[in-house]
């Protein structure tokens, strides 16, 4: 049976326009209390980012949750892998996020946890589904759902990742340049950095509602590699909205995306003999990575494009370490999920092992020059359905001649075409690139 409204990321819109909107979420808490309520008592974890729908769609969700007779504790403001941390620890039946991640604040999204922090199985986000289109019927009063809040939330979510190095770091010497996009991380990112001794230059920490990820955060780390070279910075780390991607910066104002941040990760756990199986990437991980790997020894498969299928792929194989160039990179020895602080403390946890600098330990890794346009569209389809767009791709191999290559893909979260080029001749896979957009775009106006 397909989902109808949950995606690879739970579900996700624009406010305001079906199924983004109050009167569904409250509907969606409801049928999810009622599958909950189905297998026993217990509670649930509701945090999300900084965006301004957050309130309304938290009383949404609360309401339809008390409804079913479900408890409900509140974190307020906070990164996805808390509330996966959180669920685990509290015992809670779920956990919920409301974030649209990296997306603009005019999206918004819900997303599930299990109670071991995991996502929610298919069957379970199936059971959901199949009551969202009943009338909501409210358990007795006496059988209502209470409501409280998790005060300590911040601090619980910072000493987990300060512990999730082992020793812990000591950050002592260090100026770190840390940009939390205006989302999550705003608060307990720069704290983290701090409590284990790094000088902290902090950016995108005063979220206003409506300015999540605008040019700030992950999704644009220029302004941090500049604000790196200002300050005289050893690195720099930023975050998306919700806190589970993370991109860097190393001494030299270079941007190290997750591809490069996963390679360093693996070989330190390689090197030190912790590294368990292999690394699983996906189809856009860049084929640099790939090579670099093999040429260590280091077993890697292709997940498809999405945490949830990197996270499956990692689970199959008994592996430990997986990620994409987004820079959601996960460490299932210490995190069910994509965690941006503990994959950053990972990273320099690498550094100090080698004794080196970031740029010294990316030197290693060469990557393909790799081209990404995204194609806004009205409807997304199969692209392989479209005899132009296959042509247009069989004629951009032909030419790239065995040295690249093609990967279309309609995004999971945006009504997005992404085109993605790669190859050894960075000129060729930029004028690839634009003429396959160029293509898409007119073939699914």
């Amino acid at each position: 049976m397909a989902r109808k409204y949950f995606g690879t990321d739970g579900i996700r819109g624009k406010v305001g326009e079906f199924p983004i909107t109050p009167d569904f979420v409250l509907k969606l808490g409801w049928a999810a209390g009622r599958v909950l309520a189905d297998q026993g008592e217990g509670k649930v974890i509701i945090g999300k980012d900084t965006r301004i729908s957050g309130y309304m769609f938290e009383s949404a969700l609360e309401a339809g949750l008390s409804a079913a007779g479900i408890d409900v504790v509140l974190t307020g403001p906070m990164p996805t892998p808390a509330i996966a941390y959180l669920t685990r620890t509290f015992n809670g039946q779920a956990g919920i996020v409301i974030s649209a991640s990296h997306n603009p604040f005019y999206d918004n999204g819900i997303k599930f946890f299990a109670g071991d922090g995991n996502k929610l199985s298919d069957e379970v986000e199936l059971k959901i589904e199949a009551l969202l289109d009943s009338d909501i019927d409210v358990v007795p009063s006496e059988k209502l759902g209470k409501v409280s809040r998790l005060d300590d939330a911040a601090g619980r979510y910072i000493e987990y990742c300060k512990a999730s190095t082992a020793p812990q770091l000591d950050l002592r010497g260090m100026k770190i340049v840390v940009d939390a996009g205006h989302g999550a991380t705003y608060q307990v990112g720069p704290a983290v950095f701090r409590e284990l001794g790094a000088d902290v230059v902090v950016m995108g920490v005063k979220p206003d509602g409506v300015n999540i990820n605008e040019d700030a955060g992950s999704t644009k780390p220029e302004g941090m590699a500049d604000m790196v070279l200002e300050t005289g910075a050893d690195l720099g780390i930023a975050f998306d909205g919700d806190g589970d991607r993370v991109i860097m910066v190393d001494d030299k104002g270079t941007i190290i995306d997750g591809d490069q941040l996963l390679y360093i990760i693996a070989m330190d756990r390689k090197n030190r003999g912790g590294l368990q199986g292999g690394v699983v990437g996906t189809l856009m991980t860049n084929l640099g990575m790939e090579n670099a790997l093999k040429e260590a020894d280091v077993p890697f498969a292709r997940a498809n494009v999405g945490d949830r299928y990197v996270n499956e792929m990692l689970l199959a194989n008994g592996w430990q370490l997986g990620g994409e160039s987004s820079g959601h990179i996960i460490c299932r020895d210490v995190s069910t999920t994509g965690d941006g602080i503990v994959s950053a403390l990972q990273v320099l946890k690498a550094v100090q092992n080698a004794g080196k600098s970031m740029s010294e330990l990316v030197a290693a890794i060469s990557l393909y020059p790799q081209t990404m346009i995204n194609v806004r569209v009205q409807h997304k389809r199969d692209t392989s359905t479209i005899p132009c767009i296959v042509n247009a791709v069989r004629q951009a191999e032909l030419e790239m001649a065995g040295k690249g290559r093609v990967l279309l893909r309609a995004s999971g979260t945006e009504p997005v075409i992404r085109v993605m080029v790669e190859g050894e001749d960075g000129t060729e896979v930029q004028s690839q690139a634009e003429k396959l957009a160029t293509i898409v775009e007119h073939e699914m106006a």
